[in-house]
């Protein structure tokens, strides 16, 4: 079969070589061909493996022709530390793609695997770049990028404080951005930022709702901890887990589709559409209800309806890691 020549700019290309150690910036470039994949034929068969699940002619059979003319999306992780034998097969198919069907590979870089990261290049592979972010200038970019992907002003003042608060991890970043974005109208500025986000990121509201609903009881309170001895108002918190809770609930009644039609459909940005979905699992209705009824009632203790806010809201995030686990 011809080789078909691959454009740079194109997320169907035959392949993508994803390239670096910034493990938020893989998963997007992953998601952009998804996204890509699906919009062209909803019912793509995405295949996402781990360097030791392609086992040498694993990926011959995955690109085997089908009957059923199916488009397919191949992830291979951390493509470095493939087998010598898988190595050759997969450059064996870089010389001859199959039609409808994109490979990505995700490549830490360096020295290790080099091989392949040669003969990607070499073939016209798509390349993305995804290096780790280790300047503080290079987190202050990402901030500003991610409002202006979000349609949404914030002064530079606003930017450096969320870097500031948040700290190098950059889904904590793209996090913040989105629930600023979500809560606030207008320009978001310093003041903004100081309001939500005080000390470490582990201190922020909306990490404590992010571990309770993912069932991590222990480290939500932890989270919770911080954020009240670092001055995060209560009912910020409760916020969070409202928003957290709801999210779930909204995506789980929410007909399936592709993450750009959710994201539409129920006001979050594709991104999160994806995150949401590692956090729902174990959920149930009745898990959702009971969360919420959780939620409700830490509202009102931190609002005067209780003597302790801060058992309130332990209380809650107990309950709501709990739903999380079991559903009930």
């Amino acid at each position: 079969m011809a080789t078909r020549k691959n454009s740079t700019d194109d997320p169907l290309a035959p392949v993508t070589l994803a390239v670096g150690q910034e493990d938020l910036l893989l998963d997007r470039a992953v998601q952009q061909v998804v996204a890509a994949a699906r919009a062209a034929d909803s019912d793509t068969d995405v295949r996402d493996l781990t360097s030791d699940q392609l086992q040498p002619g694993t990926l011959a059979e995955l690109t085997s022709p089908s009957l059923f003319a199916e488009r397919k999306v191949v992830v291979v992780r951390n493509a470095q530390d493939l087998s010598a034998d898988t190595v050759k097969d997969v450059k064996a198919y870089l010389d001859a793609p199959a039609e409808e069907i994109t490979l990505v590979l995700l490549h830490a870089g360096g020295a290790k695997g080099k091989g392949l990261l040669d003969a990607a290049r070499k073939a016209g592979a798509r390349e993305v770049a995804c290096p780790k972010t280790t300047k503080p200038a290079e987190r202050l970019t990402f901030v500003r990028q991610e409002f202006r992907a979000l349609g949404r002003s914030a002064t530079p003042e606003a930017c450096q404080a969320l870097v500031d608060s948040i700290g190098s991890d950059l889904r904590e970043l793209a996090s913040a951005v989105s629930q600023l974005c979500a809560d606030v109208e207008g320009t978001i500025d310093e003041a903004v930022v100081g309001r939500y986000y005080t000390g470490r990121a582990e201190a922020s509201s909306f990490t404590v709702a992010d571990r309770a609903v993912e069932g991590r009881a222990a480290e939500a309170l932890e989270a919770l901890r911080w954020s009240l001895s670092t001055g995060v108002a209560p009912v910020l918190i409760t916020s969070a887990l409202a928003q957290g809770v709801r999210a779930i609930g909204k995506l789980s009644s929410a007909r399936g589709g592709r993450p750009a039609d959710l994201a539409r459909e129920l006001g979050m940005p594709p991104w999160k559409i994806d995150r949401v979905r590692q956090q729902m699992r174990g959920w149930t209705p009745d898990g959702v209800s009971l969360a919420l009824r959780a939620v409700a009632e830490a509202d009102a203790g931190v609002k005067g309806g209780g003597d302790d806010p801060e058992y309130a809201l332990e209380k809650a995030v107990v309950a709501i890691a709990r739903a999380a686990r079991t559903g009930r």
